[in-house]
Formats: C-alpha cells, sequence, structure tokens
C-alpha cells in the first residue's frame, strides 16, 4: 500500500511539473534585443563616510557610468555622464565623499585613475601617457593610497604612495624582476609578490620594504595568491595548491616564519580577506562554477548566516568601515544580480536594485543545468546547458557549443542577456568546460598545454555529439561559438573539424598564434615566459607548431558559414587577427559576415553596440543555423558595421 502511495505521489508530482512546463511554454514570450539588453548591470558598491550612500557602477545610460544609491532605497542618481569612454567607480574617499574612478580609452586597457571632486569637477591623478594605473587601497591612516603605475617601464608595475592633500606620488618600490604586485601589510613594512612560473604555478614571497629582503612563502612548485595580512600584520594570508588539486588557504606567520592550514573545501577557495577592523573574515569558494561565500566571525570561529533571498545565489559581499551593513549581491543564470544592504544588527535587508527590464517575465528566463559527459578519452568534461523552454522531443531546436575565453577561463553559471537572447529565439546552449578550464583542478587545468586546437577540440566535438543524443535537438543543426580564445576554438573547430558544426560565430578570436603571442601588451611581461610555456614560445622551435595550429594559414579548409565580430581598439587580440580570418575565408566562396566596431576593446561594453553584435548574430543563426526563410547575404559578401559611438 505504502509503494503505491508513493508512486502515485511521483506520478503527480511528475504531472504537476509536466504542466508547469506546458504553461510556461504556452505563454512564453519572444524578447527583442533591445528588450534583453535593457537589463541593468550594477557592480561594485563603496560606502559613503556616513554609511548613507553607496557608489556603484551602471551601464544604465548604455555605456557604464558612477551613480550613488541611498543605503535606505531610492533611485540611482548619476555622477559622471560620459557617452565615450565607461567610467567605473572605485571608492568613497575613507573621510569625505570625494571619489575615485577609473577609465580607458574606448577599452584599450591604458587605465587612468580619476577624482571627482565635491563640487563635481574631474582631475587625471595619474597622467602618465601611455601608462596604465591601478589602484590597490587606503593607506590605513586614510591620508594617502596606494597605486601601480608602468610609466617607468611599461613593461613592469611599479608600487606608488600617493599623499591625499598634493597627491604628489612616491615610488615605494620598483619593480626591475617582472613581479606581481599582490597585497600590502597594514603597516605598511611588507609587500606581497608573486612570480609565475606556468599559467598554473608561481612562487610568492614577501618582500620588506625597511631591510630589502624578500622571503619566498611557498616551498615547493605550486600556484600562489596572497590574499590579506592580519590586522597585527603577524599573519599572512595566502592560497595554495601545493599537494592538492585544489587550492586551499594558508597562513604563514611573519615572526617565526612558520606556516599552518587555515581552511580547505572540496573546490578551489579563490579569495579570502578580513573586514576593516578585522571582525569577520569573508572567503570565496568556486563551487561547480559558482560562487559559495563564508563570512567568519574571527572572535568565535562562527560563520555568519547570510540573508535568504529565494532560489537566488549571493555572489559577492562587502561590509561598511564599521562592520555594521553588508551590501551583497543576489542573482543567479537566470536572474541578474540585484544590489542589497544588510544590517548585520538587526538582520534587516533592503533591495536596492530591480536590474530585470520590467518588460521581460522572469519565468521565460532559463535555468541553467550543470551537466557531464564522457570524452573521447573518457575524461568527464563539466559544462552548463541551457535548454529553452519550447524544446521537446516533438519540438527539435538548433544548439550551440558555447566556448569560453582563456586559455584556462571557465564558463560559470552567471545571468548573461546574450545566452537567454539566443536560448528565449529556440536556440539550446552548452557551455563547455573542456579541459584545460580552471576551476575543476590543477590537473585538468593543465591538460591542454601546447596541445591547443587538439584535445580541448576534441572536447568540444565531444559536447556537441552530446547535444546531438538529446531528445529535445535538432542533431543536424548544432554551431559553435565563442570568444578570444572561445573565437580561436570556433575558427579551430570550422579549420580542422570542418563537418562538425554546421556554423561558427567567432567573436574577436585569435586566428595567428604567432602574432598574438608575439604582440601581447608590454605590461604582461611578467606573465609573458608563463604563457610561453602553456602555448608556446612564438620565437623558437615552437613557430612550426604555432602555425600549424593557428586557424588562419589553414582558411582554405573553412566550408561552414561564418560571423566574425571585433572591437578595433582591442589590446589583446588585435583587429587585423579579425580582417585576415574573414579575407581568407571568403575566397572559399563561404558566407562571412563581419561586424567591426571602432570605439570597442576586448569585449563589447555599450548597450548599443551590443544590440547591434548580438542582433547580427541572431539573424545570421536564423538564416544559417535554424534555415529560417529570409535573405541570406551571397556567398563572399559580408555586414560591416564601423560604429563610431560618438
Amino acid at each position: 500500500m505504502k509503494k503505491i502511495s508513493l508512486l502515485l505521489m511521483l506520478v503527480i508530482l511528475w504531472n504537476c511539473k509536466e504542466n508547469k512546463e506546458d504553461t510556461i511554454v504556452q505563454n512564453l514570450k519572444s524578447y527583442t534585443i533591445e528588450q534583453m539588453m535593457d537589463n541593468e548591470n550594477v557592480g561594485g558598491g563603496s560606502f559613503s563616510p556616513d554609511l548613507s550612500k553607496l557608489l556603484v557602477t551602471s551601464n544604465r545610460s548604455g555605456i557604464y557610468n558612477m551613480y550613488t544609491i541611498a543605503t535606505a532605497g531610492g533611485e540611482l542618481q548619476p555622477v559622471t555622464q560620459s557617452d565615450s569612454s565607461s567610467v567605473f567607480a572605485i571608492s568613497y574617499f575613507p573621510e569625505d565623499e570625494r571619489m575615485l574612478f577609473r577609465m580607458d580609452n574606448n577599452g584599450d586597457e591604458i587605465y587612468h585613475i580619476y577624482l571627482r571632486d565635491r563640487d563635481g569637477s574631474h582631475r587625471d591623478l595619474t597622467p602618465f601617457e601611455g601608462s596604465r594605473s591601478l589602484f590597490y587601497r587606503w593607506a590605513n591612516d586614510d591620508k594617502s593610497l596606494f597605486f601601480g603605475s608602468n610609466q617607468r617601464d611599461n613593461r613592469y608595475t611599479d608600487l606608488y604612495k600617493m599623499d591625499l592633500a598634493t597627491f604628489t606620488p612616491t615610488l615605494i618600490y620598483q619593480n626591475d624582476e617582472g613581479y606581481n604586485l599582490e597585497a600590502i601589510s597594514h603597516d605598511e613594512k611588507y609587500v606581497a609578490l608573486s612570480k609565475s612560473i606556468n599559467t598554473n604555478d608561481s612562487d610568492l614571497y614577501l618582500y620588506n620594504l625597511d631591510d630589502e629582503i624578500l622571503i619566498k612563502i611557498n616551498e615547493n612548485q605550486s600556484a600562489n595568491s596572497a590574499q590579506d595580512f592580519t590586522l597585527d600584520n603577524t599573519g599572512f594570508l595566502y592560497t595554495t595548491d601545493e599537494g592538492s588539486e585544489f587550492s586551499y588557504l594558508m597562513r604563514y606567520d611573519v615572526t617565526s616564519g612558520t606556516r599552518e592550514k587555515v581552511l580547505e573545501k572540496e573546490w578551489d577557495i579563490v579569495g579570502s580577506y578580513f573586514t576593516e577592523n578585522g571582525k569577520y573574515r569573508v572567503t570565496y569558494i568556486n563551487e561547480d562554477a559558482k560562487n559559495s561565500i563564508e563570512v567568519m566571525e574571527v572572535a568565535t570561529g562562527q560563520l555568519m548566516a547570510l540573508p535568504a533571498i529565494g532560489e537566488m545565489d549571493i555572489t559577492d559581499v562587502a561590509f561598511s568601515d564599521d562592520e555594521s551593513l553588508m551590501r551583497f549581491y543576489a542573482g543567479g543564470s537566470n536572474a541578474p544580480s540585484d544590489l542589497y544592504v544588510y544590517n548585520i544588527e538587526t538582520k534587516e535587508q533592503t533591495e536596492l536594485t530591480d536590474v530585470l527590464n520590467k518588460e521581460i517575465q522572469r519565468q521565460d528566463l532559463v535555468n541553467a543545468e550543470v551537466i557531464r559527459f564522457s570524452s573521447f578519452d573518457g575524461l568527464e568534461v563539466p559544462a552548463i546547458y541551457y535548454k529553452p523552454h519550447q524544446a521537446s522531443e516533438t519540438n527539435k531546436v538548433p544548439a550551440l557549443v558555447w566556448v569560453h575565453g582563456g586559455p584556462g577561463g571557465q564558463s560559470r553559471q552567471n545571468f548573461s542577456s546574450f545566452i537567454q537572447y539566443l536560448v528565449n529565439h529556440g536556440y539550446a546552449i552548452l557551455a563547455v568546460n573542456n579541459r584545460g578550464s580552471s576551476g575543476y583542478g590543477k590537473t585538468f587545468y593543465q591538460m591542454d598545454d601546447l596541445n591547443h586546437g587538439d584535445k580541448d577540440l576534441k572536447d568540444c566535438v565531444e559536447g556537441k555529439n552530446w547535444l546531438a543524443s538529446q531528445p529535445e535537438i535538432d542533431p543536424d543543426k548544432i554551431g559553435i561559438i565563442g570568444g578570444s580564445y572561445g573565437g580561436y576554438m570556433t575558427m579551430a573547430a570550422l579549420t580542422y573539424t570542418p563537418e562538425e558544426f554546421a556554423v561558427g560565430v567567432n567573436l574577436f578570436g585569435v586566428t595567428n598564434w604567432i602574432r598574438t603571442l608575439r604582440s601581447i601588451p608590454p605590461w604582461w611581461e611578467s606573465f609573458k615566459d608563463a604563457l610561453y610555456k602553456e602555448l608556446g614560445d612564438p620565437n623558437s622551435a615552437d613557430s612550426v607548431r604555432l602555425r600549424a595550429i593557428s586557424p588562419l594559414f589553414h582558411t582554405d579548409k573553412v566550408t561552414k558559414p561564418l560571423i566574425v565580430l571585433q572591437g578595433s581598439q582591442d589590446p589583446r587580440v588585435l583587429q587585423i587577427e579579425s580582417d585576415e580570418i574573414v579575407a581568407g575565408v571568403r575566397k572559399n566562396g563561404v558566407p562571412v559576415e563581419y561586424v567591426l566596431f571602432e570605439d570597442e576593446g576586448h569585449g563589447f561594453v555599450k548597450k548599443e553596440n551590443q544590440i547591434e553584435a548580438y542582433s547580427k548574430v541572431l539573424e545570421f543563426l536564423d538564416v544559417y543555423l535554424k534555415e529560417d526563410k529570409g535573405k541570406p547575404i551571397q556567398d563572399g559578401q559580408s555586414i560591416e558595421l564601423n560604429n563610431q559611438g560618438e
């Protein structure tokens, strides 16, 4: 009798689920790219000295600008109104409502640090021509700030201290050895430095600014990253994967030189820091491609119970200097992250933003599902699957294998307006975390070293095969899409496995590894050797292999339709990469579209350009993958959008 009752219950639950999905499909709305890109993106959140406001960055104007919002709730108030280069908020000043922000020139990544004074005037605090500057932190006495700049030598970042009374920079540490600057002790005696060995491993050091002694922290080759110093400067926190697949948290005793393990999880610990007065330690864990956050009260060792926001995940937290308030973001793969303020004593939480476009119904968006498939050699490969609501065995849909940037990046369970736009229009997406992706252990991470365009590509092909085996997917209509390294994988797929994918979408992808590795930005000098160890040295015999895996030299093999998108200010993947791959593929009489933006860098951040780019992608897919009736471009032609953005 109990078995019958249980069976009946399961049938009822299944029918309820089916009925709910049927209702969603019946009421599913199709959204325009303008509607989908009108989801606002808000980030950051520096508390004003009196805790009455937060300083944030938002793209509600079409590009990123600074805004303030009251911690009690209200509307975002614009602070800057740039209509060309994006403005990204850094912080309120510690003792007044002056503000710091950074800008580059339309995506060229030459960042400058700016002051926004109380009268509304702006001033470039780092007007060093051709040099980039990075804010590190405020000094403990709140009378100065620390920043890095490559003005002395564009290959290396030096450490400077800037007095807030005169805004005069003073060189604190001259970096002649290509170290990465990672942390500064509260007493300003120690600087944490790292030296890249390869793309996974790095040596970690403490440099004593007083006696100029360099102390190596790690004992064996491993991945090491500075996190924070204890308030009394006796302890130094860092993460390491020494002797482990995943990174864990360690403490180095500055006085005795001893080390002890602080915290270990089943996934990578990717960050940990103390709040201003050391009351809490905040730790981030990369748990199966999404953030898991722990806030521990240092004195008791007890974990804080984080606020509950329905089905949403808390993705980011920060505290006020007096540690009475916490601002946090909560969202999911089907919901853009909103900003909240939480009163730690009263447990009261206030939602400050509602960033989902009011014209979009949340139930029309799709939840990501983590899946795993067996690759060609039996390796288990993780991926994130977005299944359209309208997809079913009787309504098969086309699909795309999505490849992240990197190499060494990771597709995560975050919200993407672009992905949701494609899924809403009936395209399934499988974001493959092929071998070489981060987040799944160092062995998995290093599996593509000196092997790009081979086994990592085979993983993507197996991802396509997994899609083809799903009853809701049309196996003959599966394409590949990706940006940067993912764009390379798109071109590698069309070149080296020309019959596997029906179409390719190349977003600013590398196509000539020899040129890309020789033309990396000068400020990547400290990482160059590590990059060469993973990919190959273009100035050595490796150039033979690099040429062999560069799609540009094998465009005669491309037979499937292609769309290429590129920003002309991109310092990482130069415009010529896309220019030449388009020209090469056109010679085959293959349909090619080319979308070029004069005012974008490595990725598109302006809404106007995103709308143009992503609508062109959908139009391309509708014609060449979904095969909707329309007006396909003729073989060898293209559409070029030279958007000035002014």
